[in-house]
């Protein structure tokens, strides 16, 4: 396994980025510690937590139907899977090709040192006869290395609405890597959340349990503890918002008082106004148009759209044109 852990001084140097930029911000990917996996996992056994529900549905009613188009190429081939997480959904796809016998490799890759070692862990007790090879690495990282490139056919799985957690440029910017990272004929199958109630979307970030609070928070505390800061998660409130037009939900972390953190790894304090926010992630949300629109003008087309029975998830299988 291609392990490592967080380097200090990305994170604390990307922490001091942030809050010195106006508006405040906080890159997302630092959610996923230890603590943050865990937390992460309840979110998406929480009920308004719709999308892994919805995604799990069309993986569970339609994976023969996804699979159909790498499966008939015949030949052995390659299933990469960006932002692994803790394999649950993937697993309904590897145990049907193991129980097929059919003849790939597993290469989950996650930035996560912990989340794959448990997925490792998990994959060697149920499915002992799987070929699993982690890589742990960012998306344009791994997809700019192609570490499991040997010539065979590729299916990339971006599940789980992850490319959501990038703004438009960002998300085209992925796209492009997955453009480079592929080759002709390659397939990819991506997770879409879709536009849909406002109000349905919003839920989903303001669960009521609070684990999604939880998540926020665990962020400022991960401060404290690898950066010897002294935020105080009581003098902040999770905010999320959602705008329909952009299809954006957004997620702060905003002041509740005038107030100043001090973080001693950078040597260096921060002051924040009363309601004052920290911008922490983005999910956005797609109409199928836009998931067009999104491929080719990276380069794929749209082999099918998977939909779940509401019509709130999308998994779309491109191809490399």
């Amino acid at each position: 396994m291609n392990a490592k852990n967080t380097d200090f001084g990305t994170f604390a140097q990307d922490v001091m980025l942030g809050l010195n930029s106006n508006p405040k911000t906080l890159p997302s990917k630092y959610f996923y510690d230890a603590k943050g996996d865990k937390l992460f996992q309840q979110i998406m056994a929480l009920p308004e937590y719709y999308l892994t529900q919805k995604e799990y549905e069309i993986l569970e009613g339609q994976h023969k139907q996804i699979l159909a188009s790498i499966l008939g190429q015949g030949q052995p081939f390659n299933l990469v899977e960006l932002g692994a997480g803790d394999g649950m959904k993937t697993k309904i796809l590897l145990r049907y090709l193991v129980e097929t016998d059919v003849d790939f490799t597993y290469f989950p890759i996650d930035f996560s040192g912990s989340v794959l070692e448990e997925l490792e862990q998990s994959l060697g007790q149920e499915m002992p006869g799987l070929q699993v090879k982690p890589i742990q690495s960012t998306y344009r990282d791994s997809l700019k290395n192609q570490e499991w490139e040997n010539g065979l056919p590729n299916l990339i799985l971006f599940l789980g609405a992850n490319l959501g957690n990038f703004g438009v440029d960002e998300a085209k910017n992925i796209i492009n890597h997955l453009r480079v990272g592929t080759k002709k004929g390659d397939l990819v199958l991506l997770g879409f959340d879709l536009k849909k109630d406002p109000q349905t979307i919003l839920d989903a970030y303001h669960d009521r349990q609070g684990i999604t609070r939880e998540f926020n928070m665990n962020l400022l505390e991960r401060i404290n503890r690898e950066l010897d800061a002294d935020f105080d998660r009581e003098s902040f409130m999770h905010w999320p918002t959602y705008d329909p037009v952009s299809g954006e939900c957004r997620s702060y972390l905003v002041s509740r008082k005038p107030q100043q953190v001090t973080i001693g790894a950078l040597n260096q304090s921060f002051e924040f106004e009363a309601y004052e926010s920290i911008f922490t992630e983005i999910s956005k949300k797609y109409s199928l148009t836009e998931i067009g629109s999104l491929a080719s003008s990276g380069g794929f087309q749209v082999e099918e759209n998977f939909l779940d029975s509401e019509g709130f998830f999308a998994d779309v299988l491109w191809q490399k044109t």
